[in-house]
């Protein structure tokens, strides 16, 4: 899912902080942050973030376990606006102001 904050005023990374992320790691461009939901670490919601001009672009998921490598790797993640995904999407649009 993908929420955009237009003409984002504060710093994004402490935005996500306050909403309980910690940052992770930078993947190219992107930032990846986490926040577990669970002492294990899974499952997590994570999100890849984007500054782009006056405007910070949230792709967030849901990984519901770490990812499974043999033959292939695969991913357990939710992407859909369904569920807890949908209610952890509100709740950010909430703390940062979008309706």
């Amino acid at each position: 899912m993908k929420i955009i904050i237009n003409n984002i005023k504060e710093n994004p990374v402490n935005l996500l902080r306050r909403s309980g992320y910690a940052f992770q790691r930078h993947a190219g461009e992107e930032m990846s942050f986490i926040r577990p939901l669970a002492r294990s670490g899974y499952p997590r919601f994570h999100i890849y973030a984007r500054a782009e001009n006056n405007n910070f672009i949230i792709n967030i998921h849901l990984d519901q376990k770490k990812e499974t490598y043999g033959n292939s790797t695969r991913h357990h993640g939710e992407y859909e606006d369904d569920g807890a995904l949908k209610k952890e999407v509100e709740r950010i649009k909430s703390l940062v102001g979008i309706k």
